[in-house]
């Protein structure tokens, strides 16, 4: 399993970086057969986040760390280092870049845009969780 996770550095600049998820099978939901999953990541809240086909956010930094993941439509993102990157049904993210310039985001391809926004705590700029 991949995500991309969006990051700042000690100098407030924003990045891509692809991170892989180990996932082991486990036996989830007996007497199913077992599932395979990754290690639990703590989260704080959930949201559902709709946008319009013509939304367009400059620049601006996470408001706070948050897993998303991409239900609808397509959203282009742009990191300060200038790296521009397209997401769209089934791909996810991992945002915490929540100090510096931050990343713009809009979407694109005509339609509407759906995320689930999973909210998480804090980490004084610890690595992904879950990263292996």
């Amino acid at each position: 399993m991949r995500y991309v996770r969006v990051y700042a550095d000690e100098a407030g600049e924003s990045h891509f970086e692809d991170v892989e998820v180990a996932l082991a099978a486990v036996d989830y939901a007996p007497p199913a057969p077992p599932l395979h999953l990754s290690a639990p990541t703590p989260a704080s809240g959930f949201v559902f986040l709709a946008a319009p086909p013509d939304w367009d956010g400059d620049w601006h930094p996470a408001p706070m760390r948050q897993m998303i993941f991409y239900l609808a439509g397509e959203v282009e993102a742009q990191v300060s280092d200038g790296e521009v990157r397209r997401f769209g049904p089934g791909s996810a993210t991992l945002v915490e870049d929540t100090v510096g310039r931050g990343h713009r985001s809009r979407a694109v391809g005509g339609a509407d845009v759906l995320l689930a926004v999973v909210q998480l705590p804090n980490q004084g700029g610890a690595a992904a969780e879950g990263a292996g």
